[in-house]
This record gives C-alpha cells, sequence and structure tokens, in this order.
C-alpha cells in the first residue's frame, strides 16, 4: 500500500475515532484488512492465487 494512501486511512481514522461508538468497528474493519492482506501474502507464498 503506498504511503499516501496509508496516510489518508490513518487521518480517516483519526476522525472517526473522535466519536467514540466507532472505535470498535473501525478497529474491526481495519483488522479484517490486516488479515486480509496476510492471507493474499500467504497464498501467494504457497504459489496459489489469493
Amino acid at each position: 500500500m503506498r504511503t499516501g494512501i496509508r496516510g489518508a486511512l490513518r487521518r480517516a481514522e483519526q476522525v472517526l475515532l473522535i466519536r467514540g461508538a466507532r472505535r470498535n468497528a473501525w478497529a474491526a474493519v481495519c483488522e479484517n484488512r490486516r488479515l486480509a492482506g496476510e492471507r493474499e501474502q500467504a497464498g501467494r507464498a504457497f504459489g496459489r492465487s489469493a
């Protein structure tokens, strides 16, 4: 992921976290993205398309 996109996501996260009620939902979205990236990377490592 490019740094510009990563920075934009972090800024969006900060704005969303101003409201505490959204904190858990946004954390879940970030975790799901992280896990999906790890699955894709693992699939590539084993020669499969993710």
